[in-house]
């Protein structure tokens, strides 16, 4: 997956760090579905998703405001999907919210 565009902060992400339970169980199409759908909410800047063999995760997803990050949590289908994910995909989970005050990337292109 490749790297959110972001715009220049202020802006804020996600941070869902999760344990996923065996199997898929549905979890994959509706992960693209949820995609699909924050897509839709303005403010909505991007994504970025690792997932390790063992189930251990980390999804950050990037905000203009928090009333966009606010809009999205009250998607129907949203909570839908965090209803069954506590149900069935989600042996534990954290949820953190954090305001980006600078951001950069690397590394510089050498000249040479």
């Amino acid at each position: 997956m490749p790297f959110a565009t972001s715009p220049e902060p202020p802006y804020y992400a996600v941070i869902f760090t999760s344990v996923r339970t065996e199997g898929d169980a549905g979890y994959g199409e509706t992960a693209a579905r949820m995609e699909e759908l924050a897509r839709e909410v303005p403010g909505y800047l991007g994504i970025e998703s690792a997932r390790g063999a063992d189930g251990f995760g980390i999804t950050v997803s990037y905000w203009a405001s928090e009333a966009a990050i606010a809009e999205w949590k009250r998607h129907i289908e949203h909570q839908a999907a965090q209803a069954r994910g506590k149900r069935e995909w989600y042996t534990h989970y954290q949820i953190r919210v954090a305001k980006v005050e600078r951001a950069y990337s690397g590394p510089a292109r050498r000249v040479e």
